[in-house]
């Protein structure tokens, strides 16, 4: 399958999108205390996705059964709400958010703090926002997509952290997720052309131990295989002649 390059009203659709989505995380971050359940995030995603008159990308994607992940302290990504799962104080959470709007989706997320974070959680949730700028800092019209894995990957191993290699971003657009898969471990000028037109999501998973992971028995929530904490965050992006356009703006 082709990678799609859009122009035009396709990327005005896409900004707005991108928006929604951005708009939602925001408001959901203003919310988040000790207490909260994570079902309590699935529905604030459920009624402001509405509110701006999109839907929840995630929820029914190949029978995931939420309309926005949400992954504490261990869990990478994929974690599934729940009413009996509450956040505590020192808690790190990853809220993912993808937003449909007008036949275009937008994807963000980001890690918060629940309270007082502890030292390993604040460096590994600064590590990981700065993993993705570093991977958003080389897209540009002509540049190779290993490029990004590489400066993402140099970033964390510089820190003491790792990059879980099972997963990356993706090509969205019309579809939530589409070509190109993006890795976020790579070697630098390997991988295709980047080319103006192109959207792309960078959301390296960053862990404070080893980069392992596993899938538990309800088949989407993944942990690091050694328990230790694990970050994210996430933009998308539209490819430019002179850098990218972040579609997803915010202050996460």
């Amino acid at each position: 399958m082709g990678i799609p390059l859009f122009k035009g009203t396709e990327v005005e659709r896409l900004r707005l999108a991108g928006r929604a989505a951005a708009g939602t995380l925001a408001h959901v971050a203003a919310k988040l205390q000790p207490g909260v359940a994570t079902a309590d995030i699935d529905a604030w995603v459920r009624e402001d996705t509405a509110r701006r008159g999109g839907t929840p990308s995630q929820l029914g994607y190949k029978g995931f059964p939420a309309t926005v992940c949400t992954s504490r302290n261990h869990v990478v990504c994929h974690g599934i709400p729940r009413p009996d799962e509450r956040l505590a104080p020192g808690d790190i959470v990853n809220v993912d958010v993808t937003t449909c709007l007008d036949g275009f989706h937008g994807d963000t997320s980001a890690t918060f703090f629940i309270g007082e974070a502890s030292s390993d959680a604040k460096h590994v949730v600064d590590v990981a926002r700065r993993c993705r700028d570093a991977g958003v800092a080389v897209v540009r019209h002509g540049a190779r997509l290993g490029d990004i894995g590489a400066a993402v990957m140099a970033l964390a191993k510089a820190e003491g952290c790792s990059v879980v290699e099972e997963f990356g971003g993706h090509g969205i657009g019309r579809q939530m997720h589409g070509p190109p898969h993006v890795p976020h471990v790579a070697k630098a000028g390997t991988g295709i052309t980047l080319r103006s037109g192109m959207v792309l999501t960078i959301e390296p998973m960053v862990n404070l131990g080893r980069p392992e992971i596993r899938i538990l028995p309800d088949g989407w929530t993944v942990v690091t295989a050694d328990g230790s904490l694990s970050a994210q965050f996430e933009h998308t992006v539209l490819v430019t002649r002179d850098g990218c356009e972040v579609l997803t703006p915010g202050g996460c």
